[in-house]
């Protein structure tokens, strides 16, 4: 797989070029399908109590699609509301009800078809996201302490070798570990003091780099696949980032994957595997219809709201579970 260092007289095109997806038969885009079940237990409820829930359904994409198997809510005998957020265009299912007894329950079941993404995707982002793109999120500055970084740093024009810069600027001041308190928030400036988190503060830390170069920036949010075919559990979220540089599509990077695995450094700087789903993109997301809480951080776990309160993820029982089958034509 090509890397691009910014140190090699590679213009902008060669540098796309490298990214741009292999002939037919050659390194071709792989695929991969299965269904993918989430659920969750809204527990310590009382009897009557009003009960909100948004959960986030993944969408069709370039990359992916998603076919509806089976929406089932304990508590509700209809389907839920499905509406999308106005910026984001994320695709919300919400319901509401009273609590018959002390729990509430879900089971959302979908099959997906997930390709690898091989260089830039393309996007119809409205002139408001793509203004959004470039501003900060709460936990996601374009100044003060990320920036510090590459202060001292001479970046390349090109864009293309800009972000490679910032990619590596990050891989190597972080250490994916999730040790402690503090991490999985996605908040940049916490990430470049503790120098270590997970995926969501990788993330975060590349996209207040990128912003603040004017680069525009998004975070994605979803889950990943083991690499090994099977079914099983999957124990949480992940997500990844995309820069577009500028009158080209947008380009992957998922730099928490390549510093676990450093032999893929070169490939996640452009690349994505299909052992992945997208749910989600955005940070300071308002949900539809809107919440009474302030803007969620980001959406990938059910949203409760209980009697207009938010309801503590400790009393959400979540499950997620992936079964691949027989693939079909990508």
């Amino acid at each position: 797989m090509c890397r691009l260092p910014f140190v090699v007289g590679c213009s902008l095109l060669a540098s796309l070029a490298c990214l741009a997806p292999a002939a037919e038969g050659e390194g071709k885009a792989r695929s991969r399908t299965f269904q993918f079940t989430y659920a969750a237990t809204i527990k310590g409820l009382t009897p009557g109590q009003k009960v909100r829930v948004w959960v986030p359904v993944p969408p069709t994409l370039p990359e992916q699609t998603v076919r509806v198997i089976e929406q089932t809510w304990s508590a509700l005998p209809e389907r839920g509301q499905t509406g999308y957020d106005s910026l984001y265009s994320n695709k919300i299912l919400h319901m509401q009800t009273s609590a018959e007894g002390r729990e509430v329950s879900l089971r959302l079941v979908y099959e997906i078809t997930r390709r690898e993404v091989k260089g830039e995707v393309k996007r119809e982002d409205s002139a408001s996201l793509q203004e959004r793109l470039l501003q900060p999120d709460s936990l996601v500055p374009i100044s003060g302490k990320p920036v510090e970084l590459i202060k001292d740093k001479k970046l390349p024009e090109d864009p293309m070798k800009q972000a490679q810069v910032l990619y590596d600027v990050v891989n190597e001041h972080m250490r994916y570990s999730k040790e402690g308190k503090g991490w999985g928030r996605g908040d940049a400036a916490w990430a470049c003091d503790s120098k270590f988190g997970n995926c969501s503060d990788f993330h975060s830390l590349f996209i207040s780099l990128a912003r603040s170069r004017k680069l525009p920036a998004r975070f994605e949010m979803g889950f990943g696949l083991p690499e090994k075919r099977g079914e099983g559990v999957i124990g949480g979220y992940h997500c990844w980032a995309f820069f577009r540089p500028s009158g080209k599509g947008w380009v992957p990077v998922d730099i928490s994957e390549a510093n676990k695995n450093p032999k893929m450094r070169d490939y996640y700087f452009g690349n994505l595997t299909e052992d992945r789903v997208t749910f989600s993109t955005g940070r300071d997301i308002t949900l539809v219809p809107r919440q009474a809480s302030p803007a969620i951080n980001f959406l990938i776990y059910p949203h409760v709201e209980v009697e207009g309160k938010v309801w503590p993820q400790e009393k959400i029982d979540k499950l997620f579970r992936f079964k691949d089958v027989a693939r079909r034509g990508a």
